[in-house]
């Protein structure tokens, strides 16, 4: 057993391994550790522990130091620089012509080396590309062509199941992932459907796949005979996600029917069934058997109490003698029948003589509402008209007070005070026509 601590650097999830050299290292600590590509700051991702010697890259390196507050302002000061040598190189790339897409740009902590990482589809010659970034930003450069997956692992993203794709989150490396997987999960072949951002076969099915070859070896095979609770059946389907297992049964009637079971409800041909299986088909029976076992059917919405009794018809109430005589009686009247009352023969004969009463007063009042000059003078418009006599003679002295009554009055108070001389005129003219026709009618 060796003893080790766990070091991640900026462009990976992968865990190294180093010597901790007898330090107090605790995780999220910062250490200052000798890689390939020289002096770099990592961060501690565990506490020292001891592993198995397969487990370790030999030769093992050891930690320069624990990294202090000053080395974690200088890593920020480089980080801050990165964006703006990003931007520079973009520019020399342009004009160079070179076919190749920058994809990030990262200083080695004590800013000795800047490291650019491209991805192009074929080689590019960026001898002359290196000496002008060599001449503006002042340190060693290094570029570094990587594959369309380290792209989207560098960059990151959100997969098609709406979460940060895996190999950014928490894979530590790339592992093959063929087409055969995909076949075996029941997914759809489409490239669009089990590819991921680098167009690339989705690194899920890999690290899945384990889980679907072990429920294959538990779970019976496609095609093979089965004892189930409703008898024998042929296996047609597995679903490795729910645990359920699909069965072609044929009934005692001769018909075909496909039910669904957990596959541990399910047992070989000719051998008794679990315990689970049969314990629950006993359930189902005597929940058939005894109807107070059997659930209600639930209604819901806005109408669901009015539902249930819909649903529970009631037996109709026989009415007795007195009910059926305080009916009557206590019977709520219609509201309409109070805007428009229908009466009985017996209410309309008696009412009549005082309905004939109550019209005889109003067609009196009506006549009295109206003014005595308007019954005189008529209607202006009809003055011009001629006007039709009856064959029958008039009185001229059924007349004769109403004019004797108006000579007295003044003309003020015929107008109800300060009549206008052209009503005055109208009145003076309309007289000696109601004089010519009266002699004529005589």
């Amino acid at each position: 057993m060796v003893k080790v601590i766990g070091i991640k650097f900026k462009t990976s999830c992968r865990i190294y391994y180093f010597d901790p050299l007898d330090l107090p290292f605790h995780a999220g600590d910062g250490a200052i550790v000798e890689t390939s590509r020289g002096i770099e700051f990592g961060e501690v991702t565990c506490d020292p522990k001891e592993v198995e010697e397969s487990e370790i890259v030999a030769p093992l390196k050891p930690v320069l130091r624990i990294a202090t507050e000053e080395d974690k302002q200088m890593r920020e000061m480089y980080r801050a620089k990165e964006p703006e040598a990003m931007a520079i190189c973009e520019e020399k790339i342009k004009e160079h012509g070179l076919d190749m897409k920058l994809v990030d740009a990262e200083y080695i902590f004590n800013g000795s080396k800047i490291v650019f990482y491209f991805t192009a589809d074929e080689r590019v010659d960026f001898r002359d590309l290196v000496k002008d970034l060599a001449y503006l930003l002042r340190t060693r450069i290094e570029l570094r062509q990587i594959g369309v997956r380290d792209e989207a692992k560098m960059l990151g993203g959100l997969g098609p199941c709406g979460r940060p794709i895996c190999c950014k989150a928490f894979l530590d490396d790339f592992r093959p992932v063929s087409i055969k997987m995909a076949k075996e999960q029941n997914l759809s072949l489409s490239p669009t459907k089990i590819s991921g951002l680098c167009g690339r076969l989705m690194c899920c099915l890999q690290y899945e796949q384990c889980v679907y070859d072990e429920m294959k070896k538990l779970m019976p095979k496609v095609g093979k005979e089965i004892n189930t609770v409703d008898g024998t059946g042929v296996v047609v389907e597995n679903n490795a996600i729910t645990e359920k297992t699909k069965v072609k049964l044929t009934m005692e009637d001769g018909t075909i029917d496909i039910r669904e079971y957990p596959y541990t409800h399910l047992g070989p041909v000719g051998e008794p069934l679990p315990q689970e299986a049969t314990e629950k088909k006993k359930q189902e029976e005597q929940a058939a058997k005894d109807p107070a076992v059997t659930p209600k059917p639930a209604f819901t919405g806005k109408n669901s109490k009015k539902r249930e009794k819909e649903n529970v018809p009631a037996e109709p109430k026989k009415d007795s003698a007195e009910d059926a005589e305080k009916k009557p009686e206590q019977r709520k009247s219609d509201p309409r029948e109070k805007r428009n009352p229908v009466p009985s023969e017996k209410q309309g004969n008696a009412n009549a003589p005082k309905a004939q009463k109550e019209n005889a007063k109003n067609g009196s009042d009506r006549k009295s509402d109206k003014n005595p000059q308007e019954q005189k003078a008529g209607n202006p418009q009809q003055k011009g008209k001629p006007q039709k006599h009856s064959n029958k003679p008039k009185d001229v002295n059924q007349k004769q007070p109403e004019e004797q009554e108006s000579k007295k009055q003044p003309d003020g108070q015929k107008q109800g005070g300060g009549a206008s001389k052209r009503n005055r005129k109208r009145r003076r003219t309309h007289k000696p026509q109601n004089k010519a026709s009266e002699t004529k009618s005589e």
